[in-house]
């Protein structure tokens, strides 16, 4: 069963929750079992939370009715003080053409994010566009590298000779 965490009864709308047959101990997640979770695609990887965990999310890009297509934005996370959703900060610089430098700005984008993910401020993430999901909200985590982690680039450092 899944976790009821809301007034409204939760479920997965492709499942089928109440079989005249139900055999003890007979659950298995995944495509056989009761739970429905799909791969977005594009090279991510379903985490392995969506696959066996309890959560409904139907905004969820692996468990849900999202889909991913558009634009795929890697950022780190601003604030994850919001339900469900949090801010990604991403840095560019703007040219400016009148003094030939280029100037820092940046901009902020609020995503939504499963419980399958255990996101903290600092940490680097990839987001995927999707269908708007709220007024503001028109991105979905696809993955988390958290921010001690050396996965992706390596960092310079200063080699004296």
């Amino acid at each position: 069963m899944a976790e009821q965490t809301e007034k409204a009864f939760l479920k997965q709308p492709k499942v089928f929750l109440c079989p005249k047959k139900t055999a003890k101990g007979s659950y298995k997640p995944g495509k056989g079992g009761n739970r429905f979770w799909k791969s977005v695609g594009l090279g991510f990887k379903t985490p392995k939370e969506a696959i066996e965990g309890t959560y409904i999310d139907k905004k969820c890009p692996f468990t849900g009715t999202v889909s991913i297509r558009g634009r795929i934005i890697a950022g780190t996370c601003h604030s994850a003080k919001m339900n469900r959703t949090i801010i990604v900060c991403r840095n560019y610089l703007h040219f400016v053409k009148k003094y030939q430098r280029y100037e820092k700005r940046h901009s902020n984008i609020p995503a939504h994010i499963s419980p399958c993910f255990r996101v903290r401020e600092g940490d680097h993430v990839i987001i995927g566009q999707c269908r708007p999901l709220s007024k503001t909200v028109r991105f979905n985590v696809l993955k988390v590298v958290p921010a001690g982690s050396k996965s992706g680039a390596v960092k310079k450092a200063f080699t004296g000779a």
